[in-house]
């Protein structure tokens, strides 16, 4: 009799824990809800006289800083500087980026860099989770493009171009070449030697949100980090893109479709490599 009741017992538990399991798995994250403007529209401004208005203005000081590609300091040392019209809404919806990408919904985590547009982005199963300026590398010095890998990181390290360059926040993502996010002087277009430079909210957010590569013995990579896909080109000889808004203000989107044709071909390994790191991370 006890024996049957254990038997029972065990069965019963079984039975829970796998449907509780299943009730996890059907479970999906709840959008984030985000505050959609009422219309996205741009005009030209001089900095210092919006500066003098607005400085107090967290929310929109972080929209228009974006907006023009660059840091609060360079943003102050500007003359004209492009402005939304109605800036009620999350910053989301004045970059490029989509807010979400059903292509991308098997990916656990990927990182995106726009070299025509000059920004990121974070997505998580296809979902938009992060996004912000960017400023890359100049015209002798261009960031690589493909697909890459996040791989060791410092929260200081010093540049290997000048030994007076302090990096914060740096992640490295392509080892032999050295090139990294990391924070850095933002002047509102592409002027670094092949890094990624980021303002140093964003540096920090990614160098905390992205994983690091896991090694076995001195060199030998066991489990690839997050994957970073860095695309496009710049005209660097064309007035700033973003420019462009101004009579178009849909000029610069990155349309689900760009972001499906910039994945595609290196899907399989993206998805083979995560389950690498789930298996031996």
């Amino acid at each position: 009799m006890k024996k049957s009741l254990i038997l029972l017992n065990i069965i019963v538990l079984a039975l829970f824990f796998s449907c509780d399991g299943n009730e996890k798995a059907k479970v999906k994250k709840e959008p984030i809800k985000r505050q959609q403007p009422k219309s996205v529209t741009y005009q030209m401004e001089n900095a210092k006289e919006w500066l003098s208005l607005n400085i107090k203005d967290s929310k929109k000081l972080r929209i228009a800083i974006a907006v023009n590609r660059t840091d609060k300091e360079n943003f102050a040392q500007m003359d004209s500087v492009i402005m939304p019209v109605d800036m009620t809404g999350d910053m989301e919806y004045y970059l490029p980026f989509p807010l979400t990408v059903p292509y991308l919904a098997a990916i656990d985590k990927i990182i995106y860099f726009s070299y025509p547009t000059q920004t990121f982005a974070t997505y998580e199963n296809g979902e938009l989770i992060y996004t912000g300026p960017t400023n890359m590398g100049r015209k002798q010095d261009p960031t690589p493009t493909g697909l890459f890998y996040t791989n060791w990181k410092a929260e200081e390290s010093i540049s290997t171009f000048n030994d007076e360059w302090e990096l914060r926040w740096n992640f490295n993502v392509e080892n032999l070449l050295g090139v990294a996010w990391h924070q850095y002087s933002l002047p509102g277009y592409p002027a670094s030697h092949a890094c990624m430079r980021l303002q140093e909210k964003d540096a920090r957010y990614l160098y905390e949100w992205a994983d690091q590569w896991i090694l076995t013995g001195k060199d030998k990579v066991l489990v690839k980090g997050t994957p970073v896909i860095v695309f496009g080109s710049y005209d660097f000889d064309a007035p700033k893109p973003w420019l462009q808004l101004l009579e178009n203000p849909k000029a610069m989107d990155i349309t689900e479709d760009e972001m499906k044709n910039q994945t595609e071909r290196f899907l399989k390994e993206i998805l083979a490599e995560q389950e690498n790191r789930a298996a031996k991370g």
